[in-house]
């Protein structure tokens, strides 16, 4: 039988509005506390903020988990924004990605998600699983 260690979510939203409060920083605070809510921990963040000189305007964010990541880029003039938040263990991908549809449609109430996928991740089979126990 395979089994899954992880699970792996995929979420595409458009209508991102860029603004002075919904920039790279003010997502990567909430991409932080989402990680925290799903009770997974995390041990390093970092946003990087294009302006168009040799990148599209924009941002790419990533929080390291314990196990695994949350990351999200953006594109400011296209109003795309896409998110993944991978977990192992009892880390759900799916509080996390609930948190930050909550906390977006705050100040963005036209925020459309085109598309969210779960996917199991670490496939293994019962007899691996018994080996590395």
């Amino acid at each position: 039988m395979v089994k899954a260690h992880g699970k792996h979510v995929y979420i595409d939203y458009i209508g991102y509005q860029y603004d002075g409060s919904n920039n790279g920083e003010k997502i990567l605070e909430v991409m932080i506390q989402s990680a925290r809510v799903a009770n997974t921990r995390p041990v390093f963040s970092h946003v990087e903020e294009f302006d168009g000189q040799s990148s599209p305007p924009g941002f790419a964010a990533v929080v390291l988990l314990d196990e695994s990541h949350i990351t999200a880029h953006c594109y400011y003039e296209k109003g795309w924004l896409a998110f993944d938040a991978f977990t192992c263990g009892d880390g759900n991908p799916d509080l996390i990605a609930d948190f930050i549809t909550k906390n977006l449609k705050i100040n963005m109430p036209d925020l459309q998600q085109m598309r969210r996928e779960l996917v199991d991740r670490f496939l293994h089979n019962d007899e691996e699983e018994a080996v590395i126990d």
